[in-house]
């Protein structure tokens, strides 16, 4: 069976290392020192591997069941819920007025990869709740903040977004869900939603939905869209739990993956429902929610890429097969071990240097988030809101393939599922669909956000690349030649993409989306390559300073290096296929597929 150890040392070489974070500048960064930081990281792994792990192939193979009515989640992680919650891990990061322990959204991050790596599908009942209150928090009136989050902070009651419907998933507008209004300012809300996660199950006293419809009489399509809480049960004035309300589980979806996770059919039926942010404002609202589940999933991507490779690196490690072309590596026995093969180092390589590059963009990512939040910086704002569709499609796009390759190193017992290596693939496939799928975060980068704000952030971007590049160079030949060179072709590579986008977009829009996910892709890398440089100069840094463990960070340079000659190249590639245009693309009518 897969097991998971928690990649700490990693993650604390990121945290100070790589982004200083007490010099950060942001309120509470201050207070992160090592020693600190250190001691959540490894009490949260503690809990990764020794409680939520175990249950991962629990989860997969049981699954939910729907009872009369009851979802019943699956052997384990009711406890395992419980434990969670008393060590307070939900609310890390919330607001202490409503009972977390408003640590910054860094660290919460960090913790949310170790769980999730751990089992998926148990984290996304917590993951969800969080959302779920961001945006009650951000949008919600002092007395729904009062009366949902101190439950939801502390996940007594667990949290839901409902968005599609059978007919309609990225087009919201078509949706038939409808919010009839009552004398009292509530709202009656009838309709079904579909692929709801965490809909129904018996982990929390209550579920908080928040559930999108359409108020009688507002304007069509996605302007007539406003934003509900409808909790399972209503909430007196006194804050006990009610009625129940109008709200019900009609069926549990049978996936791929992500079985630990009750994914429902829900049917509202009158419910009681109030509006949460202005009427017909439902996708601004549910955008609070939906930015940060998508940074949340490409977290998923990360954390299964991990997962996986961390399994196959052990068994590569064991497995005999074969002799190295080169001279036994292991005279005494039948043959050498996977890991001496290039081919299996290629594959190896891909998954450790796409693991650790992706969690120095997440973190980052996060730090921007935080830089945004806590000093109302407007530009980390912005560059997060670029950034955001990269590290939600590219990550978990990446992330989907390094599981598959990690199940590769196996052979036929990565397909049997005695060995458990298909979870990883069938969890991590969810992540390319959900919040949004990627071809459709690929639309909204080269659609909407490339252009936000007269294309200020995306600018900021390069300027941002070309500066790390001038600041750092010329100091090191090997690192000028390794890292620096390499960011600096790929960075034009993207650059040309853009331009390419901007000459020929306006005239046939179709010339830009046709190279929608290619350009995602290249943004991705590109961000990568950013982040390797700045890992492959901070682990240079540290042998220069007569560091204790060398052997890290020479395995450090070893890995970016690979990454900037094998990996990031692929920005020609890219940049190639979108310069080729529409033609090819749509080149056939339909009836000829």
């Amino acid at each position: 069976m897969p097991s998971y150890v928690a990649p700490t040392k990693d993650m604390q070489f990121i945290l100070h290392d790589v982004l200083n974070i007490t010099e950060a500048g942001i309120p509470g960064y201050d207070e992160l020192e090592p020693d600190f930081t250190s001691a959540i990281l490894e009490e949260a792994g503690k809990i990764s591997s020794e409680v939520l792990q175990p249950l991962n192939v629990v989860g997969d193979k049981e699954g939910c069941t729907l009872e009369n009515g009851v979802v019943r989640t699956p052997t384990g992680f009711k406890d395992a819920f419980e434990k969670v919650k008393e060590g307070g891990w939900p609310g890390l990061d919330m607001p202490e007025q409503y009972g977390g322990q408003n640590m910054p959204y860094v660290i919460g991050t960090a913790v949310g990869e170790m769980f999730s790596a751990s089992n998926q599908a148990f984290t996304m009942y917590q993951g969800l709740t969080h959302g779920a209150a961001s945006a009650i928090l951000a949008h919600g009136t002092d007395a729904q903040k009062d009366t949902y989050l101190p439950k939801m902070v502390s996940c007594e009651w667990t949290g839901t977004m409902n968005l599609t419907e059978p007919h309609c998933g990225t087009d919201l507008g078509l949706m038939r869900t409808k919010a009839e209004p009552q004398d009292n300012g509530s709202y009656k809300i009838s309709g079904q939603k579909i692929f709801i996660s965490a809909g129904e199950h018996d982990m929390a006293g209550n579920i908080v939905h928040l559930v999108l419809a359409k108020i009688t009489g507002g304007p069509e399509g996605i302007k007539g869209v406003s934003l509900f809480i409808v909790p399972k049960f209503l909430v007196n004035e006194d804050g006990s739990l009610g009625a129940r309300n109008g709200v019900a589980c009609g069926n549990i979806e049978e996936k791929m993956g992500i079985h630990g996770n009750s994914t429902c059919v829900m049917n509202y039926d009158e419910a009681t429902g109030y509006l949460l942010g202005e009427e017909h404002k439902g996708m601004r609202a549910m955008f609070t929610m939906m930015n940060e589940a998508r940074l949340g999933v490409g977290m998923q991507g990360l954390s299964q890429a991990e997962a996986a490779y961390q399994n196959a690196v052990e068994y590569a490690k064991d497995r005999l097969q074969g002799r190295d072309v080169t001279g036994a590596k292991n005279p005494d026995g039948p043959a050498d071990p996977l890991i001496v093969h290039p081919d299996i180092r290629r594959s190896l390589m891909d998954q450790k240097s796409f693991a650790e590059g992706a969690r120095a963009f997440i973190l980052w990512g996060a730090v921007m988030i935080d830089r945004a939040h806590r000093n109302s910086d407007k530009d980390a704002d912005g560059l997060i809101s670029l950034l955001t569709p990269v590290i939600k499609g590219f990550l978990t796009d990446e992330g989907y393939d390094m599981t598959v390759q990690a199940q590769q190193v196996y052979g036929g017992h990565g397909y049997i599922e005695e060995w458990g290596m298909s979870q990883f693939t069938r969890d991590a496939r969810i992540a390319m669909i959900y919040e949004g799928a990627n071809g459709v975060q690929a639309l909204d980068l080269v659609g909407r956000k490339l252009a936000q704000d007269g294309g200020k952030h995306v600018m900021a971007f390069f300027e941002m690349v070309k500066s790390y590049i001038k600041e750092n160079s010329g100091q090191n030949e090997d690192f000028d030649r390794d890292y620096l060179e390499p960011l600096k072709a790929a960075s034009k590579d993207l650059q040309a993409a853009g331009m390419y986008f901007m000459q020929n977009g306006m005239k046939n829009p179709n010339n830009a989306l046709a190279g929608s996910t290619d350009f995602m892709h290249m943004f991705g890398h590109v961000c990568l390559g950013l982040m390797w440089a700045q890992m492959g100069k901070a682990s240079l840094d540290a042998l220069a300073s007569g560091t204790s463990d060398a052997t890290f960070y020479e395995t450090k340079l070893a890995t970016g290096r690979y990454y900037m000659a094998r990996r990031l190249p692929a920005t020609t590639m890219h940049l190639t296929r979108i310069q080729s245009g529409a033609d090819t693309v749509m080149a056939l009518e339909a009836a000829n597929f």
